[in-house]
């Protein structure tokens, strides 16, 4: 009877301990721990006055929003291509948004579960416009900026082996450094996402007219957030925030609006979304007007985009593949039934 006793208690306490969980730390902290990057121009940096700015970071500004009821109440922590998975499985940040590739290794060694593609990129190259210079196999002999830890640096090696292309790779632990040796013109090109090297050029640059992202990309590089394994309920806010921005962009319900749409809207998924009707909030541990706040926080999937990296901002990079599904792109709602 005594061993019983003795085992149903820490069946209950594992039990608490596994429900308790990320969402009720974040509540109970009263602010959320997001890890980013603090040099990717378009995804996470730090403004002039410190604060951070980005495409991740509105995702982390939303989750706040969504869950807090307050989109400030989040702290931000610069992370490396190096330390920002060990981060994730310390604790030492509740989510990670760090335009960080989803793979294959990373999904079953890590101990971490990926969320949805929150931007579809490729591994792309930049070159002096005066290199003459016009796709890859010019690029045969010639040293190649590339970060450490990182997808690029095996897929670099990898292309390179498969396509009889022998580039001397130069590999930084920093990205401000390896920013730094490209535009100060010790490599002969640089490699990264396409996304990120079009921000490098856009306020890196000494002079951005000066420099070419070649058209061609070397690899598929779907980007979205990291959670830790285990942690079922946190995850499933993670992914329902991207499919509830996704889905505001299709229903036409805006940072301006969301308010109004949750009183007025008598579309039945307007109301399922915003929490007007049925139940998915509160099935999810928090307020059932929850994606209202996610929306008024920063705006739907399309006012993000543009704000931080489509053609408002400095990158003026196309929707592409993220455009959603009904205007030829990828990103795709699952239904809110």
């Amino acid at each position: 009877m005594k061993r019983v006793i003795i085992a149903t208690a820490l069946l209950s306490a594992w039990f608490s301990a596994a429900t308790a969980g990320t969402l009720d730390t974040v509540k109970q902290r009263g602010t959320l721990v997001c890890g980013v990057s603090a040099g990717f121009a378009g995804f996470s940096a730090p403004d002039s006055q410190g604060n951070y700015k980005g495409l991740d970071v509105d995702y982390c500004r939303a989750l706040a929003a969504g869950v807090l009821g307050d989109a400030s109440k989040v702290r931000y922590v610069a992370l490396t291509a190096q330390n920002r998975f060990t981060a994730l499985q310390s604790g030492e940040i509740d989510v990670l948004y760090r335009n960080s590739t989803q793979t294959y290794l990373r999904g079953v060694t890590l101990g971490l579960r990926q969320g949805p593609v929150n931007f579809y990129d490729g591994q792309g190259f930049v070159v002096r416009r005066d290199s003459a210079v016009k796709d890859l196999k010019g690029l045969n002999g010639a040293t190649v900026c590339v970060a450490q830890g990182t997808t690029h640096e095996v897929t670099l090696g990898d292309y390179g082996r498969a396509n009889g292309i022998e580039w001397k790779p130069l590999v930084f632990d920093r990205i401000d450094t390896m920013y730094q040796t490209f535009f100060g013109g010790r490599c002969d090109a640089m490699t990264q996402d396409a996304s990120a090297l079009a921000g490098a050029v856009a306020t890196a640059a000494p002079n951005a007219a000066d420099y070419l992202v070649l058209p061609q990309t070397i690899s598929k590089e779907p980007l979205g957030p990291f959670t830790r394994n285990g942690d079922e309920v946190w995850t499933d806010i993670i992914a329902w925030l991207h499919y509830g921005l996704i889905e505001a962009e299709e229903l036409g319900i805006n940072a301006a609006n969301a308010d109004e749409m949750a009183k007025s809207s008598n579309v039945p998924a307007i109301q399922r979304l915003l929490g007007s009707s049925g139940e998915l909030g509160s099935r999810l541990g928090l307020d059932n007007r929850w994606m209202v706040q996610a929306v008024k926080a920063g705006g739907n999937y399309a006012e993000i985009f543009e704000r931080h990296v489509g053609k408002a901002s400095p990158l003026k990079l196309d929707r592409g593949l993220n455009a959603t599904w009904n205007n030829g792109g990828l990103m795709y709602a699952i239904p809110f039934k």
